[in-house]
């Protein structure tokens, strides 16, 4: 039995110092704890990800290859959270210029348009443009936009590379979408190198410094082949003062015009067709 106690009481000891040793070690500080799990600071929602983008120190640039508007990609960080964002300082304007698809009068490419452009997909809660706010670089205005997280490819690749989407219905449904948005802001530069699609086929518009055309008619009626019923409806609710207490800073008066009877002529439309050109989708954004 003798044999058995003295065992017993060294383990008890060496629990006993485990347990001691244990108690006098400082607890992890709040600081560190949270940037063990920087996820949960990400920024989420629209607003956090506009303040985010509003204030983060730039950490660092790069120029990037794709497209002919000079965007920079820089590297923003306010010490917990790091995230990239796309920058554009392009403020063109011109009475006349030509393009391969031809002269076009009032020629205007500008980074004040992508921020228009969040702000009416804000309007129509459609969450499929990234984040974008306005703010100075290189000591000029320009457009922020949170960079897309995990995206697969474009859908230049996708159709390059013969991918389907998982759901059809689903992929349709969301070009609709796209094609609606373009003829209500009279987007003369959508590219398939401008519409990313994430991991979980998420499409997502981005670079609309070529939109917001002062004419009133429609660029391509035959694009509006289906509407989500929610996106209809705030269609429908769009009026001057919304437009202009949300993008009033990127709009003159003349564009608002234009895009409210674009507006009006795509309502008519998809009264007259009826429920059958509605499908309704859960939303995305927050």
């Amino acid at each position: 039995m003798g044999a058995v106690r003295r065992p017993l009481r060294l383990l008890a000891s060496s629990a006993w110092l485990l347990a001691a040793l244990a108690a006098a070690m400082p607890a992890p500080s709040a600081a560190r704890a949270q940037s063990s799990a920087p996820a949960d600071a990400t920024p989420h929602t629209r607003t956090e990800r506009e303040a985010f983008l509003t204030t983060a120190p730039i950490v660092g640039q790069e120029t990037v290859s794709k497209g002919v508007t000079g965007t920079v990609r820089v590297t923003l960080s306010d010490g917990t959270v790091t995230h990239d964002a796309s920058v554009q300082t392009i403020d063109d304007s011109r009475m006349k210029y030509e393009t391969p698809k031809g002269v076009e009068m009032n020629f205007k490419d500008s980074w004040r348009f992508n921020v228009a452009a969040y702000q009416v997909d804000r309007l129509l809660d459609l969450g499929m443009i990234p984040a974008t706010v306005e703010r100075l670089f290189r000591g000029k205005p320009a457009s922020f936009t949170w960079w897309v997280d995990d995206v697969l490819m474009d859908e230049e690749d996708r159709q390059r590379r013969n991918i389907d989407a998982p759901t059809k219905a689903d992929w349709d449904q969301q070009l609709s979408t796209v094609r609606l948005f373009d003829q209500l802001i009279a987007n003369v530069d959508r590219n398939k190198g401008n519409l990313l699609i994430d991991k979980q086929w998420n499409m997502w518009m981005i670079d609309h410094s070529r939109a917001f055309r002062v004419n009133g008619r429609l660029r391509s009626p035959d694009h509006l082949t289906r509407a989500e019923r929610s996106m209809l409806t705030r269609l429908r609710q769009l009026d001057r003062e919304s437009l202009r207490t949300a993008a009033g800073r990127h709009l003159n008066g003349e564009e608002i015009a234009a895009l409210l009877k674009r507006r009006d002529q795509i309502v008519a439309h998809f009264d007259k067709g009826g429920p059958r050109l509605l499908f309704d989708r859960p939303a995305r954004c927050c």
